[in-house]
């Protein structure tokens, strides 16, 4: 079967309203935590598009870097974050905070490195990183959760 022939998915909102709320509550308790950090919300937004991007939500990738954009993030930067490494755009907090990104959503490739996590404690504080990690963790799950249930961008 391909995949425009593929059965509608469900219809996890309706289906499973109270998990759906929790996840709503566990994104919120991550922005706040964001918040209170005082972590920048244009360096979430590259964490959002970061993990997006590995995992593949072309949902998610179009609601952040939309939302990157109204927060005045550059085309550039937004059409080189997927070689953060080779590019002179990123801050030394962004490349940390992108390392870790990748190393909580690539868990599987080898855990997080303790260099990784070395070189983001030499840039974040501990509440940092512990915001970055929960931001990190929530849009993997809003990844999965849209890749399961084939959410599209809006056109």
């Amino acid at each position: 079967m391909s995949e425009n022939s593929s059965p509608s998915r469900v219809a996890l909102k309706k289906i499973t309203p109270d998990v759906s709320a929790a996840m709503g509550s566990l994104h919120a308790a991550a922005v706040s935590a964001a918040q209170e950090a005082k972590l920048e919300p244009e360096l979430l937004e590259l964490v959002r598009i970061r993990a997006s991007q590995i995992n593949g939500c072309a949902f998610c990738l179009d609601m952040h870097t939309r939302d990157a954009r109204d927060q005045g993030e550059t085309e550039q930067r937004i059409h080189t974050l997927n070689a953060w490494r080779e590019t002179p755009f990123f801050t030394e907090r962004e490349r940390a905070a992108l390392a870790l990104t990748e190393a909580v959503t690539l868990v599987h490739d080898g855990r997080v490195p303790d260099a990784v996590y070395a070189e983001a404690a030499g840039v974040f504080d501990e509440n940092q990183i512990a915001a970055l990690i929960w931001s990190a963790t929530v849009i993997n799950a809003y990844n999965r959760i849209a890749i399961a249930t084939r959410m599209v961008p809006k056109s």
